[in-house]
C-alpha cells in the first residue's frame, strides 16, 4: 500500500505504537542464539567400566553427525536448525520494518506460511535424537536448558509471524 505521495509504507509506519513486534522478534533472536549454543542434551553412556559424559548443542550435534558421515543429516539439520529460523526472523524484520508494497508483503508472507509448515521440523529431530539415544542400552540422555530456549525461539517466531500476518491482512483489506 503507497501513501498520497506514492511512496511504499511499512508495517511499522502502519503501526508505530505496536511495540510487541520488535520485542517478540528481538527475544526470538535472543533465545535461538542461546537454543543453538547453549548445550541441548547430556549423554551418559556407561559400557562396562568406562563412562563417557557429552553435552550437544543443536551446532556441535551436527558437526558430530557430519564427522561420522552422516552428512545428509546434518545438513538437513544444519539448513532446518540453523539456516531457516534465521532466514524467518530475517523476513519478519524486513517486512515489519522495510517499506514494501502490499504485494511484495503479502507475497514474503506466503512464502514464510509455506516454509513455516516445516519450522517444527528442527524440534522433531531433537526429540529423535533424544528418543533414539534413549533407546540404546545403558545410556542416560537428558535434555538441557538449550531445549528449552530453542523451542522457545521457535514458538515465539510462529506467534510473531501469525501476528504480522493478521496485521498485514487487515492493512490489505483497507
Amino acid at each position: 500500500m503507497t501513501n498520497a505521495l506514492g511512496r511504499q509504507k511499512s508495517m511499522l509506519d502502519f503501526h508505530p505504537r505496536r511495540y510487541d513486534i520488535p520485542f517478540l522478534l528481538c527475544v526470538s533472536l535472543a533465545s535461538l542464539l542461546a537454543g543453538l549454543s547453549l548445550p541441548l542434551i547430556t549423554v551418559d553412556k556407561t559400557v562396562f567400566w568406562n563412562h563417557w559424559h557429552n553435552e550437544y548443542s543443536v551446532f556441535t550435534g551436527i558437526v558430530n553427525l557430519a564427522q561420522d558421515g552422516d552428512v545428509l543429516l546434518a545438513f538437513v539439520l544444519f539448513f532446518f536448525s540453523m539456516v531457516f529460523p534465521f532466514v524467518k526472523l530475517s523476513a519478519l524484520v524486513v517486512i515489519w520494518f522495510k517499506r514494501l508494497s502490499n504485494e511484495q508483503r503479502t507475497t514474503t508472507l506466503g512464502w514464510l506460511e509455506m516454509l513455516g509448515r516445516w519450522s517444527m521440523l528442527d524440534v522433531f529431530a531433537v526429540a529423535i535424537m533424544i528418543v533414539a539415544a534413549k533407546l540404546r542400552a545403558l545410556t542416560q540422555v537428558q535434555p538441557q536448558i538449550g531445549v528449552y530456549f530453542f523451542g522457545a525461539a521457535i514458538m515465539l517466531s510462529m506467534i510473531t509471524t501469525m501476528l504480522v500476518d493478521q496485521l498485514a491482512r487487515k492493512i490489505s483489506a483497507r
